[in-house]
């Protein structure tokens, strides 16, 4: 006889116990670097990359859905699967490509938090030292399920981008049209910021972070249904916050002809147009979003690092038990810190370089994980349909040619 369904409530409250690594991961993307491209986006193009978006959405939520499920199934991270399947030289070749990445988007991260403070009136000499210390230590001594839960509560910060968004009144017509309706421009400048989009949409890191926390968590396969919809759910709402900081530039600073360089530009030129409310709010998403990516890009690339070649890790070990671990993520954030802290530094550049070069290394990383998805050996009857191969080699092979074409335009000033 078949088990009678447990109640509406109790399937309610066992998902939000499960809620976290696809929420978290998801949403860590509309991070510092994130949220200055949205809203260079938004601010330059109105809504013209709102379709972009859309399809950008879909694959995040395939590509996230097959990184946990390897997890699940197999028990192990990305990194550890990578060298199991590969070998050390294709591993410590994945290794280079996504601490090059991490280093640059940590520095963005911190180039936020400063960013978004400063609006405040708040200096970065005062607000970078303590957020760095802040984070080293939530990490390095509270738990796993301590600094989850605390993420998830950093997450509704995210939600104050969406009230901007409402306040500024856009034309809702004219948003669905270019939601739908597709628009593209063969100009450098149109083809890099396209690349930044997908690139920050869909990271390398958020790949192994995600797998990681999954693995340390301990998930079975049997579990693996609730923990699909922490992915898919983590995925739409990351998303719809991004299309919302697109809809606030766009309806406010596109409309007033005011073009802007970072969030830091947005939220300030946000004020005169929709009011100090919907700026501060802008800032307190920016501060939010900057806090998250600063914690969870570290994480990730020691989680990564340490699995590659077969360290202890994990947040829950004491810092004897992962040494190397726990280097790692504070060398990292004493990296990130410290280079904000230099006056000359350029942090705008920084934020869209990082993006930027998100976007051309994810498509190395997309095979590793394609390859590893399909391999009935290691996935069993979990391995990817054929959906999910059409949209995952798309989302790489489209990044590949925009690339290329941006390699080309910038040679002949196209």
């Amino acid at each position: 006889m078949k088990a009678p369904r447990a109640p509406f409530y109790k399937r309610m409250w066992f998902f939000l116990l499960i809620l976290g690594p696809g929420m978290v991961s998801a949403m860590a993307g509309n991070d510092a670097g994130g949220t200055a491209t949205y809203s260079v986006i938004g601010a330059n193009y109105g809504f013209k990359m709102l379709w972009l978006l859309v399809i950008v959405g879909i694959g995040l939520a395939t590509i996230q859905e097959m990184c946990a499920r390897m997890g699940v199934v197999t028990g192990k991270g990305l990194s550890d699967l990578i060298r199991e399947e590969f070998g050390v030289r294709w591993t410590l070749f994945a290794m280079i490509i996504l601490l090059v990445a991490n280093i640059a988007v940590t520095i963005a991260e911190f180039a936020g938090i400063a960013a978004s403070l400063e609006i405040f009136g708040i200096t970065r000499y005062l607000t970078i030292p303590i957020t760095a210390v802040f984070i080293w230590w939530l990490i390095t001594k509270g738990t796993y399920r301590f600094v989850e839960r605390f993420f998830i509560a950093v997450c509704f910060i995210y939600f104050s981008y969406i009230i901007s968004g409402l306040m500024a009144k856009p034309d809702w017509a004219l948003v669905l049209q270019n939601t739908v309706v597709p628009h593209f421009e063969f100009k450098a400048n149109f083809i890099m910021i396209a690349i930044a989009m997908i690139g920050t949409t869909i990271t390398p890191w958020m790949q192994f972070y995600l797998q990681s926390s999954i693995v340390e968590r301990g998930y079975k396969t049997r579990q693996y249904g609730m923990e699909r919809w922490d992915v898919i759910l983590g995925a739409v709402v990351a998303v719809v916050i991004a299309y919302f900081i697109i809809v606030a530039c766009g309806a406010t600073l596109h409309t007033a002809g005011i073009q802007v360089h970072s969030a830091k530009d947005a939220a300030l030129a946000l004020s005169p147009l929709v009011g100090s409310s919907a700026a501060m709010l802008f800032a307190l998403g920016l501060f939010g979003s900057s806090f998250l990516g600063a914690t969870i890009l570290p994480l990730s690339s020691a989680y990564a690092i340490c699995e590659a070649f077969g360290l202890e890790n994990g947040i829950s070990k004491k810092l004897s038990e992962a040494p190397v671990f726990f280097f790692l993520f504070t060398a990292l954030i004493l990296i990130g810190a410290g280079v904000v802290l230099i006056p000359s530094v350029s942090l705008i550049n920084v934020m869209v370089i990082s993006q930027t070069a998100n976007g051309i290394l994810l498509p190395f990383i997309l095979i590793f994980m394609l390859l590893l998805g399909n391999n009935k050996k290691l996935m069993g009857e979990h391995k990817n349909s054929a959906f999910y191969n059409i949209v995952i080699w798309g989302i790489a092979l489209f990044l590949i040619l925009l690339t290329i074409i941006l390699l080309f335009s910038s040679l002949v000033h196209f």
